[in-house]
C-alpha cells in the first residue's frame, strides 16, 4: 500500500454556478485562483483530446493528457495501461500550468467526470485538497449558455509542496492478498459485459477479479450527466457493499482511471477511505498466475 491517507475536507464537486461564483472572487483578489484543467480523452482516439481542446474550452483551461501527463509509461509506479506517475514528476507537471499551494484546481471532461476523476485523485495524492471536478462537465457549461474559446493561455508557473497524500493506493499483490484473506473487496467500475467477460475491446482476457463486485461508474450519474444526490449514492453503495465499511473498498476498473469515478462518487456519499487498485484489471490480465473469473 502506499500510505494511510490524510483526511481531506475539500468538496469533490463544484457546479458551474460555484464555479463562475468562485471565478468572480478570485478577480476580485477574494479568494484562491482557480486552474482549469481540460481532461478530455478518447481511449480508442488518444489524439482527440486533446484536438477537441483546440477546437474550443472553457476560457483559461489547459489541457492535460491522460496518456502522457496522468500516466508514466516509462517509470510508472505499477502496471496496466495508465501507470501513475511518480508523485515528484506529477507536481512538477502540475506547477508547470499554474498550481500552486492555494490554487483550486477545477478538471472537467465531456465524458461526464469519467477522465477528470482521475486528475482529482492524482492531485490528492500530492496532498493538495483544493481539487473539485465540474459537475457536468462541458455539457453543463455549454447549457447554461456559456462560451468556449481556442485561445491558449500562457500559464504563470506555481509552487507547491508535497504533502501527506489524502488518498491511497494498493499494488497487485496487496488486492490479491486482500481478497484471499476476506479484508477488502473489489469494487469494478467496468461495465457490465466487461465485468461478465461478454466483451473485451481494450485487455487481451475478459473477465474478472474473483469475488469483485460490478458497480458500472456511470451509474453515479444522472440522466443530464450530473452526479447523483449524495443521498442516492450513499444508499446504492450502502446495499452494494451489504454491511462492509467504506474502508474495505479497493476501486478498481480496466487502467486506474474510472475507478476513480467510483472513488469520488463514495467520497462525495460521504463514504471516504476507500482505496485505489492503480493497475487494475489491465494489470491484473498480464499475469497468467493470476485468477479471473467469468459471469456475473
Amino acid at each position: 500500500m502506499s500510505g494511510t491517507a490524510a483526511k481531506c475536507m475539500f468538496r469533490p464537486l463544484i457546479t458551474v454556478d460555484e464555479l463562475l461564483s468562485a471565478q468572480a472572487r478570485a478577480e476580485q483578489a477574494q479568494d484562491a485562483q482557480i486552474l482549469l484543467v481540460d481532461c478530455r480523452h478518447d481511449l480508442m482516439k488518444p489524439e482527440a483530446g486533446k484536438q477537441a481542446y483546440l477546437q474550443g474550452h472553457l476560457p483559461g483551461a489547459i489541457h492535460l493528457s491522460l496518456d502522457t501527463d496522468l500516466a508514466d509509461h516509462a517509470a510508472g509506479l505499477c502496471g496496466g495501461r495508465h501507470p501513475l506517475p511518480a508523485r515528484e514528476r506529477l507536481r512538477a507537471r502540475l506547477e508547470a500550468i499554474g498550481l500552486s499551494e492555494q490554487t483550486h484546481l477545477v478538471a472537467y471532461d465531456s465524458d461526464g467526470g469519467s477522465f477528470a476523476a482521475r486528475l482529482w485523485w492524482l492531485t490528492q495524492w500530492l496532498g493538495h485538497e483544493r481539487v473539485s471536478v465540474l459537475d457536468g462537465g462541458l455539457p453543463a457549461w455549454l447549457g447554461a449558455g456559456l462560451a468556449m474559446t481556442t485561445e491558449n493561455p500562457l500559464p504563470t508557473p506555481g509552487k507547491l509542496r508535497l504533502r501527506t497524500p489524502l488518498v491511497a493506493w494498493v499494488d497487485i499483490d496487496t488486492v490479491a492478498d486482500d481478497v484471499a484473506q476476506d479484508r477488502r473487496v473489489v469494487l469494478d467500475a467496468r461495465a457490465p459485459a466487461r465485468f461478465s467477460g461478454a466483451q473485451e475491446p481494450l485487455d487481451p482476457v475478459a473477465g474478472h477479479i474473483p469475488g469483485a463486485l460490478n458497480r458500472f461508474w456511470q451509474a453515479n450519474l444522472a440522466a443530464d450527466g450530473r452526479f447523483h444526490s449524495t443521498d442516492q449514492l450513499r444508499a446504492e453503495f450502502l446495499s452494494l457493499l451489504k454491511g462492509r465499511p467504506a474502508d474495505a473498498v479497493i476501486h478498481q476498473c480496466g487502467s486506474g482511471v474510472t475507478a476513480c469515478h467510483n472513488l469520488l462518487a463514495m467520497t462525495h456519499a460521504g463514504l471516504g477511505g476507500t482505496l485505489l487498485y492503480a493497475g487494475s484489471w489491465s494489470e491484473w490480465c498480464s499475469d497468467p498466475s493470476r485468477p479471473v473469473a467469468t459471469g456475473g
